[in-house]
């Protein structure tokens, strides 16, 4: 134990000596234990309970013992200050105390600094202390629930004040505590019985902070992965890709909730299913709980290209329900295939009034000035001068295999059907085909895993599908049979609704050669095509825009728009959709433009009485763009012929 004398003679204060001979009565915190005792010494003691045979006295919350009625010269109340002799320690565990009855003395503090026991090491039925951050608190009907958090793993720790009170009422979120109990089994894990929890501050609590932070950038360092594709643009991504796996590797590891959100296509199902199983994995191997992946990671379409107001809403809600119920700490936010833009910014200032951290991988055309100090992390291709064509998929294959290695076998055939599914024209994209075909898929099977995938999204709309999804994709899927089954089903269905669409839409486009001799063809989707149905409308223009560039074999711009929006596509056109969306909300006074997107893919929305004027600007703005041979078509990314 350490001491430290406070001086002290019959309640007043003293100086510290060597030579001073006043007998010594120890004041011991709160979780010294009975290792911290001896017979013969005395103590600081409240009375806690009164009985006819004597008082029950505490020494610290964990020494308590009985002074017989025959040492009492008074009469005793709960609560009241007497000073004891330590007697006997038994066997049974019992402990008998004397009065002290010297009127001067001095005190000496005595601090306990228990021997911790790393939260990995335990093992049933060992009696120990540990130390950790808490990463949450539950209050069930019978104990609070505390999830701690030391340097090596997370476990529960059951306190009981009485059925469904809360227990050490002090301790909050993120606190750092120091537990004395029995780790015992519990449904199938272990769970620490608590019988005592200390706050730590001071320097103790400097000291353990760091050790706990060092010890999480240890345990959060990102696997060191070869790419699947040896690919130098792609190489200038790693770094901050590696950063990213290690945040939310630390993330899993400090017990905070992760929130993945992602575009509600192709591409952002191949980013956000892989990292989605990543993490699960490295969940189950931090975490003692079987149901942990379960609460702590949870994925969710955006329907928008941008985090809209409603979608943000949704999760604050989400949110802040389970830190009411459960304890937890709010999420951290991972945005994929969305997230970089302007737009995004109204939501993410809604999340930064509950300081919720946000990361982004995305490859749509960022406004890094808007968003940047709203993000804690942010990975996109233009941001290291390059462009779209490397997709969210392609990185977040990367991401996932920097979280847990062990999912590459899974993952191998993912970038080339998010490349396909995004019809990227990066020039390593006949390496990820080959690749993917070294796994059992050729071309035209990548496209109708992409189909299905966009098929299946499309019904699910706000929700995760996991279980289809994944099968569909063939990632954490136990079944092939299964996936091959599916993919067919729901790529036929998709060919069908397709085509219904494009008999519909088609003999209805208005066609214009433009100065530049381009092809503009655009189509009222509103009053041609089937609604509420597969395909929508920017799926719709995108394959009646894939026809008329197998139609001309020339550059092609294609306008699909209803009341109050715009789908956009090209081929061999450099549009600049942002910079035009900009323009257009600049010159159409009243139009309320918004919206983005790539160089040849993007989307609008505006108000609907001003739709002719924003129609006709955007068809103006087609005129004057730049034709670019690079952005190009040489291989047609679609299935219907």
């Amino acid at each position: 134990m350490t001491a430290d004398n406070a001086g002290d003679s019959g309640g007043e204060a003293a100086p510290d000596s060597e030579g001073d001979s006043r007998p010594v009565v120890y004041d011991l915190a709160p979780n010294c234990t009975r290792d911290d005792v001896e017979v013969g010494a005395n103590y600081h003691a409240v009375v806690n309970g009164v009985v006819e045979y004597g008082i029950f006295v505490d020494v610290s919350d964990e020494v308590s013992g009985l002074v017989h009625e025959s040492n009492l010269d008074r009469s005793y109340e709960v609560g009241d200050r007497l000073t004891v002799t330590l007697e006997e320690l038994k066997g049974n565990g019992d402990v008998a105390f004397d009065v002290f009855t010297e009127s001067t003395y001095q005190t000496v503090v005595v601090d306990h600094e228990p021997d911790l026991t790393p939260i990995a090491a335990l093992n049933a039925g060992d009696t120990a202390h540990i130390q950790g951050q808490v990463a949450q608190i539950k209050q069930t009907g019978g104990p609070t629930v505390f999830r701690i958090a030391d340097e090596t793993g997370i476990v529960s720790a059951a306190a009981f004040r009485e059925a469904g009170v809360r227990a050490f009422p002090a301790v909050e979120l993120d606190d750092v505590v120091r537990i004395g109990g029995t780790a015992e089994p519990h449904d199938g894990s272990l769970q620490f019985e608590v019988d005592s929890m200390t706050r730590l501050d001071g320097e103790d609590l400097t000291a353990a902070r760091e050790s706990l932070d060092a010890a999480f950038a240890d345990r959060a360092a990102p696997a060191a992965v070869d790419p699947l594709v040896e690919w130098a643009a792609f190489e200038k991504l790693r770094e901050d890709l590696s950063e990213l796996a290690r945040l939310l590797r630390r993330t899993v590891l400090e017990g905070r909730p992760i929130r993945v959100r992602h575009h509600a296509d192709g591409d952002g199902m191949c980013a956000s299913v892989p990292v989605q199983l990543a993490l699960e994995n490295y969940i189950e191997a931090v975490h003692d709980d079987p149901d942990a992946s379960r609460h702590l990671i949870k994925r969710l379409p955006s329907k928008a290209p941008y985090y809209e107001m409603e979608d943000v809403t949704r999760d604050l809600n989400f949110a802040l329900e389970g830190r009411a119920r459960h304890g937890q700490r709010l999420p951290l936010l991972l945005m994929l295939d969305n997230g970089s833009t302007e737009e995004d910014v109204p939501a993410y200032e809604n999340l930064a009034h509950y300081d919720v951290p946000i990361a982004v991988v995305d490859h749509h055309h960022p406004d890094p000035e808007a968003v940047e100090h709203l993000l804690d992390a942010h990975v996109n291709p233009y941001l290291y001068g390059e462009d779209y064509r490397i997709t969210t998929g392609m990185m977040c294959v990367e991401l996932a295999r920097m979280i847990d290695p062990d999912v590459t076998d899974d993952l191998r055939h993912v970038p080339a059907v998010a490349g396909l599914a995004d019809r990227s024209k990066a020039e390593a994209m006949d390496e990820f085909i080959a690749l993917a075909e070294s796994e059992g898929y050729d071309r035209a099977r990548l496209l109708e895993v992409g189909e299905a995938l966009d098929y299946a999204a499309h019904w699910l709309r706000y929700n995760d599908g996991q279980s289809l999804v994944n099968d569909v994709l063939n990632v954490g899927c136990d079944d092939e049979s299964r996936h091959d089954e599916l993919v067919d089903f729901l790529a036929t269905r998709a060919e069908r609704d397709v085509e219904q669409q494009m008999d519909a839409a088609a003999p209805h486009l208005e066609h214009e050669r433009l100065d530049s001799d381009a092809h503009l063809y655009t189509a009222d989707l509103d009053e041609w095509a089937h609604r509420f149905t597969y395909p929508a409308p920017g799926k719709t223009t995108g394959k009646l825009h894939d026809r008329k560039v197998r139609e001309h074999g020339e550059p092609v711009i294609t306008i699909g728009y209803g009341p109050d929006f715009a789908v956009l596509r090209s081929d061999g056109v450099r549009l600049d959709i942002p910079r035009m969306v900009a323009e257009l909300n600049e010159e159409v006074v009243g139009g309320g433009v918004s919206g983005g997107g790539h160089l040849v893919v993007g989307s609008i929305k505006f108000v609907k009485g001003m739709r002719e004027a924003v129609i006709d600007s955007l068809v103006e703005k087609m005129a004057d763009a730049e034709l670019d041979e690079e952005l190009s078509s040489q291989a047609i990314v679609d299935t219907d012929v």
